[in-house]
């Protein structure tokens, strides 16, 4: 009697609990490339060529194995477009005995499994899926009784309980938990940056490149320099060269931006975790090993294992905990629509032109560009929590909606009104021009604070703290900002908004 095993786009593992006790002489993998998954939102062009070509080599690496593979491809005459007809044809076609898959990572694909497994005809099991250091439950354990879910607290907990980079009578090694603010060195402009490692299109890959020109050419986003790794080999191999060349500066330049260098220090191998190519578990035992190893700096080997060991469990978790109300959540109410020039980046603000060419070209931008540039103008201008996450959600190739969503609701817009931020992510100018090289080639001027010829960073900055003084005066990480607001001029004060509006209205 057959089984039949499905396999998603973003589980390609073979440690999967899904895959135990696989019966190579009877059950079946089931994998499709489907027009919902790629078009729910329209993903990046890069994004649905890295997901589908992924795919592909899994179903490869399976039958080298010598398993029964059914692969659905796009243009396969069987393709019923979702995973639910899919699994109903499957069903016929087949006559399994049952159905096994890992749980999906995404609330709408989780509900519409559920349903299925309520409904079908002959039994469905939905392992939980254990690639992360922490399960939903333990994260509700720890969330119980909080009013506010701090990843920091989180974090040190996972690092206890995992024994990484800790002392053998329970401290942190080198004293702190957190070396952040060594992280923020402005950018070094002379320094030599290592290019990204990129991987040459295989044949398959090539096939998936004209597929996706062909059947998705609306949807945003370059198919040029097509580079990714598509198999677990090559994302390992990825995942060494950035240890050997760029872990070392990770951490002093984490949050640094320079004009056309969209790659900078960082690892790039979020897409991999999220797709299932690389282990957030034998990431950062290679990452803490290295250290131990060569002695590289400490502040960059823990800030990066701090964002897959800290940031990224913290947030699968916080995810699962509050949806899906926090797919609804608005505190600020922020109603606004998204620009034009998030999809063109036709416009004279150089970090933001940057940012979004950077992402059409790559499906990439690094998390500063995300939180401090994009998101940062989006919570400006009170563009809404749905517009954003959809656009966060269509433009990146890592993006999925457990990471994306708390990413862009909590940290970006504020909108679940600090359960996750202690603080608005906000900024004027000034920072901007700290963390990069941007302002030198931009036609606004970064010192000038209202006015035509001002940076728009700085007006809007002052005009969101007072249309929402109301909301954070007594936010205790915001004080500072309020002092300096009630130092100034009542003519200041209308200049800004006066500005804001003007800006807001065109």
């Amino acid at each position: 009697m057959t089984i039949i095993r499905l396999i998603l786009g973003d589980q390609l593992d073979f440690f999967l609990t899904s895959l135990d006790e696989f019966d190579k002489s009877q059950d079946i993998i089931l994998m499709a490339e489907l027009k919902t998954e790629a078009t729910y939102v329209n993903h990046h062009k890069k994004k649905i060529a890295f997901v589908f070509s992924a795919m592909r080599h899994f179903a490869e690496e399976c039958r080298l194995k010598g398993w029964n593979v059914e692969y659905i491809d796009y243009s396969h005459p069987n393709n019923k477009g979702n995973f639910i007809h899919q699994l109903h044809h499957s069903i016929e076609k087949f006559l399994p005995k049952k159905i096994v898959m890992t749980e999906a990572g995404e609330y709408r694909l989780r509900k519409a499994f559920l349903q299925f497994q309520l409904e079908s005809s002959i039994p469905v099991q939905i392992c939980e899926d254990t690639r992360f250091f922490t399960s939903k439950a333990y994260f509700d354990n720890w969330a119980e009784g909080r009013t506010q879910l701090r990843m920091e607290y989180f974090y040190r907990e996972l690092r206890r309980n995992n024994n990484i980079l800790m002392n053998k009578d329970g401290t942190p090694i080198g004293g702190k938990w957190n070396y952040d603010s060594e992280n923020r060195e402005s950018p070094d402009e002379g320094k030599i940056i290592p290019p990204p490692t990129k991987i040459s299109p295989d044949q398959i890959t090539s096939d998936v490149l004209l597929l996706v020109e062909k059947e998705f050419s609306h949807h945003f986003g370059s198919l040029d320099d097509f580079h990714y790794a598509v198999t677990r080999k090559d994302a390992l191999y990825v995942l060494s060269k950035f240890i050997e060349e760029r872990l070392e500066n990770f951490g002093n330049f984490q949050d640094a931006m320079i004009t056309d260098e969209p790659w900078m220090y960082h690892s790039h191998i979020g897409l991999y975790l999220n797709i299932g190519l690389l282990s957030p578990k034998e990431v950062v035992a290679k990452v803490e090993q290295v250290y131990y190893d060569e002695q590289l700096p400490l502040n960059s080997v823990e800030g990066f294992i701090r964002q897959i060991l800290g940031w990224r469990e913290y947030i699968r978790g916080l995810y699962w905990h509050k949806m899906p109300e926090y797919a609804e959540m608005n505190y600020l109410n922020l109603q606004a629509d998204l620009p034009d020039f998030y999809w063109t980046s036709d416009t004279k603000m150089n970090c933001i032109s940057q940012s979004v060419k950077q992402t059409y070209d790559h499906a990439y931008a690094h998390h500063i560009q995300r939180l401090m540039i994009l998101g940062n103008y989006a919570l400006l201008t009170g563009i809404s929590p749905k517009a954003l996450n959809k656009w966060f959600l269509s433009v990146y190739m890592d993006a999925y909606e457990w990471v994306e969503l708390p990413n862009v609701s909590g940290m970006v817009l504020f909108a679940d009104g600090g359960l996750l931020a202690s603080k608005p992510y906000v900024s004027g100018g000034a920072y901007i021009d700290r963390m990069s090289n941007y302002c030198k080639s931009c036609s606004y001027k970064v010192k000038q604070k209202t006015g035509e010829a001002a940076c728009p960073f700085n007006y809007l900055y002052w005009n969101f703290l007072i249309k929402n003084e109301s909301s954070f005066t007594k936010n205790p990480r915001m004080g500072m900002m309020y002092r300096t607001l009630s130092k100034m001029s009542e003519e200041n004060k209308k200049n800004i908004v006066e500005d804001a509006e003007k800006w807001l209205q065109s």
